[in-house]
This record gives C-alpha cells, structure tokens and sequence, in this order.
C-alpha cells in the first residue's frame, strides 16, 4: 500500500476520532443519561438538535419524563423538537400531560402543544381541572366591593358572591376567560335580584338567586365549567325605589310650578290687553261725544235745527 494512502487513512481516522471525542464530550452526559433513563437518543439526534438551534439537554430531559410517566408513545422526539421550534415550552407541556394522565384526564400531545401555543397556561389549566379554583365576583382587581341591584320594591342589595369553577380542557382553545365568567355571574345575580317582589325573599332565601344564576348555563362557550355560585355576603342598601319617587315627586313640583307660572303670566298679559282694548274704546267714545255739538251747530246753521223745531211745535 503505497505510503500516501496509508497517511491519507491516517488522517481520516484522526479526524473521525476528533470528532467522535468532540461529540462525546459535548454529548456524552446527555447521551449517558438518556441511556440509563431508557429513552434512548443517538449522536446524530444530538447533533442534528444543535444544527437546527434546538436545546437538546431540553428535549431529552422531557423526554425522559414522558417515558418514565409512561406517556412517551404519545411524545415521539420529533415532535418536541417541533413544538420547541415553534416557540412552546416544552418542560411544562410534559408536566401538564403527567398531571393529566394521572388524573385520569382525557389530554393528548397535540392538544397540550395547541394550548400552550395559544397563550395558555396548560399546567396551570390541568391543575385548576384537578383542583377547582374561587373567582370572587366582582374582581377586587376592577376596584368594586361588591354588586349593587334593586328589588321590585325599590330596596338596593349589595352583595359579594364567589365562584367556584374547574377548567373545561376541550373547550379552552378559543374559549372565555375568567372575566367572563365574572361578568355572566354578576349579571345573573342582578336580574335574579331585580325579579323579586321584595329584599326580604332576597335576605331570606339567598340560596335560590344561586340556584336560579346555574340555571343560566352561564359557562356555555367558555374555558371553565362552574361548579358552585355561593353568596358570600348581602348587605342592605338604599331605599332607591323611595328616592326616586320624591325626585319625581320634586320634578313633577317643578313643572306644575312652570305650568302655573305660564298661566298667571298668560292671564298678566290678557289682562293688559282688555285694559288697553277699554282705553281704545273710550277714546272713540269721547271722540263720538265730540262730534255731537258739531252736528248740532252744522243743523242750526243750515236750518235744519230751527225746521226741525217748528215742525215739532206745529205738531204740538
């Protein structure tokens, strides 16, 4: 074998050995703990990982717990570098489908990846699912204490009511938010309310405004289901109802006031007008008084007058 191609293999070899010695001592504790995890992975997966930016101690950590939950069937490799790339957190998905299927809850690889990547905490949804969570109505965080609504008889109640709620893990992609929730809640507890006759039907029997807010089904479309509406505190308010009627008695004071002010200005102002129309005619009166000596001089005059005399004399 001639000399050149003993030197060419020579360096081949030393080279191949390099890189084997740079791969093992990169990925060797990786490779070693996978390995004795019995979720095995090989070199060119390693290195494959680092060529496509993937965080490989990340994939074979989750890896390794997906097969020690005995959940690994559903969480192939390659599908965790896929969720990695597309910006998931891998780690957490892993634990969420451990609590999962530990709990005998119905999630799957792909459904955890599509959850995670819209947004969504699935650990925390997995848990809340296991382990129902209070939401007080209203949110301290808005600044109220409480809801304000008005019975029929004008009796203002408020009142603080705390939900209880479990996750609906099929319904949590595109499903409504706590702050839904809230909303429905608060809004269901008002129209109760201001469908009783009196506050003391409310005060007596605060169970029947939960019962009739469930009724509702006010977790249709949402990403929780709503196990229990619990009143946890009622207090009296405002007479409104009172209130209000003497503002509008006041109000109705204010226009009989207007509508009498009208009249006695109306009538001011007819009166004004009938004084002027007995002035006007008794200036024609006066000046038809006037004119009387006239006529009488104009008869004497054309003799007229003294005629009308004689004859009345004659006549005598």
């Amino acid at each position: 074998m001639p000399p050149q191609v003993i030197v060419g293999l020579a360096v081949l070899l030393g080279l191949l050995a390099l890189v084997m010695l740079l791969m093992v001592f990169n990925y060797g504790q990786i490779w070693f703990q996978a390995y004795w995890s019995k979720a095995p992975v090989t070199f060119l997966e390693l290195l494959g990982m680092s060529l496509r930016k993937v965080n490989a101690r990340t994939i074979v950590q989750a890896k390794i717990m997906a097969i020690q939950a005995s959940i690994g069937a559903g969480c192939p490799t390659q599908k965790l570098e896929a969720h990695y790339l597309a910006g998931g957190d891998v780690p957490r998905v892993i634990r969420a489908l451990i609590a999962a299927h530990r709990a005998d809850i119905d999630l799957d690889f792909d459904r955890a990846c599509a959850i995670d990547l819209a947004g969504r905490d699935v650990l925390d949804a997995v848990q809340t699912s296991v382990n129902p969570k209070v939401i007080d109505c209203p949110d301290p965080g808005s600044g109220k204490t409480f809801l304000s609504a008005v019975a029929k008889n004008g009796v203002e109640l408020r009142i603080r009511a705390r939900v209880t709620v479990r996750t609906n893990i099929q319904q949590l992609i595109g499903g409504a938010t706590e702050e839904t929730i809230i909303a429905r809640v608060g809004e269901g507890i008002i129209t109760s309310i201001g469908s009783s006759e009196t506050h003391f039907a409310v005060m007596e029997h605060p169970d029947q405004i939960s019962k009739a807010v469930l009724e509702r089904g006010l977790d249709a479309q949402t990403a929780f289901q709503i196990v229990s509406i619990d009143i946890a505190d009622i207090d009296i308010g405002e007479n409104i109802g009172a209130r209000l009627q003497a503002d509008q008695a006041e109000a109705d004071t204010r226009v009989a006031r207007a509508k009498a002010e009208e009249r006695r200005a109306f009538a001011i102002a007819r009166e004004q007008e009938m004084k002027a129309a007995t002035a006007e005619n008794r200036a024609r009166l006066l000046e038809a008084e006037a004119l009387v000596p006239r006529a009488m001089g104009d008869a004497f005059r054309k003799g007229r007058l003294e005629s009308l005399t004689s004859a009345k004399g004659s006549a005598i």
